[in-house]
């Protein structure tokens, strides 16, 4: 009985989960096209609903209403493949990610995590490497010149970003001694926010700071974000990896972009922000109010990631994009060797200490 009530309630958070990993990928939408708007000077959505509230709702609608076409040049079988294979990696990786503190209920497993896995930052490495793989496919699929371009852009910025993102985590997990998410965000609870890996506070002076910036930079370039969405540029490639696409498929690949928004946003959040800790520390005291020791921590997780893609929309509407060469320069002779010097630099003083 206690194995069919795991099974219940780890298929009950994953449809939950699934609901509001999808949900938030139509409002970070939302999100994006009225920050742009201000910035912009103009209103963006405001007719469907109030304030525009329920357009992500018309938009998905009208996705599944458009004719589908598959031209006939393409490889059927990868075309088909590639959609599915970019969306499902970035709903997979939520799967690992610890949205609050431990928390459980009438003796269930956590509440605020699906599956607490001891190596849960490889798990998300790994997940993320092969979901670029869909635009890769996508792109030689197509048998369409633009989008074979994008494809060979998005392999050449897998790349060159993979290796400076994942070395940037490297201090943070030697730092932690430890792959498991949970216990990474406990190391960082102690003095609020004074702890976070980020802060030039903390035990190691700013050199996570530094490594936050590289795992930012490489963050953009992963998930082909202006100013690093050469893979998609209109300006050049018509529409890119997806030109080919239409319909529910093409949605497919713009859904998985914001989901590894999102992704990302919660890796940042977990290794460098604290996770779900309060940035205050215990400054205004702990209640003891159940409700509020479990919804509390989720708030402050919410929010955290809410920021990081606000900086994700605020960076696409002010900044041009790059050159090919120099996104090429920049990852190999910048972000490279610098994410390399604080890997040493952080040894160092672990072995000072």
């Amino acid at each position: 009985m206690t194995i069919l009530w795991f099974i219940l309630w780890s298929v009950l958070k994953v449809a939950v989960v699934t609901v509001v990993m999808l949900l938030g990928v139509a409002y970070t939408v939302l999100l994006e096209r009225k920050l742009v708007g201000r910035i912009q000077n103009r209103w963006g959505p405001t007719r469907v609903g109030p304030f525009g509230l329920l357009q992500p709702l018309v938009d998905g609608a009208k996705s599944f209403l458009k004719e589908d076409i598959i031209p006939t040049g393409v490889y059927r079988p990868l075309y088909l493949l590639a959609p599915i294979l970019a969306l499902g990696c970035s709903l997979i990786l939520i799967g690992v990610v610890p949205f609050g503190a431990p928390f459980s209920v009438f003796g269930s497993p956590n509440l605020f995590q699906i599956s607490d896995v001891n190596v849960g930052l490889l798990v998300i490495l790994g997940v993320t490497s092969i979901g670029v793989y869909g635009i890769a496919l996508a792109g030689w699929s197509s048998n369409n010149k633009y989008s074979l371009l994008g494809a060979l852009r998005s392999s050449a910025q897998l790349v060159s970003y993979e290796l400076a993102l994942g070395l940037s985590l490297v201090g943070v997990v030697l730092r932690a001694g430890t792959l498991n998410l949970r216990l990474i965000v406990e190391q960082q609870a102690q003095h609020g926010a004074l702890s976070w890996n980020i802060s030039p506070w903390s035990r190691f002076g700013g050199m996570q700071f530094v490594a936050f910036f590289i795992y930012l930079m490489a963050a953009f370039a992963e998930t082909n974000r202006s100013p690093f969405d050469l893979p998609e540029a209109e300006s050049e490639l018509t529409g890119g990896y997806h030109t080919e696409y239409s319909s529910m498929k093409f949605a497919m690949f713009f859904m998985a972009e914001y989901g590894n928004m999102i992704n990302v946003g919660c890796v940042a959040t977990l290794l460098f922000l604290g996770g779900w800790t309060n940035p205050f520390g215990n400054l205004f005291g702990t209640s003891h109010n159940i409700f509020v020791q479990a919804l509390m921590p989720l708030f402050w997780f919410v929010l955290k990631v809410f920021s990081f893609l606000f900086l994700y929309v605020w960076v696409r509407g002010t900044q041009p994009r790059f050159r090919y060469d120099q996104l090429m320069n920049f990852g190999w002779r910048w972000l490279m060797p610098l994410a390399i010097l604080n890997i040493v630099a952080t040894s160092l003083w672990l072995a000072l200490r």
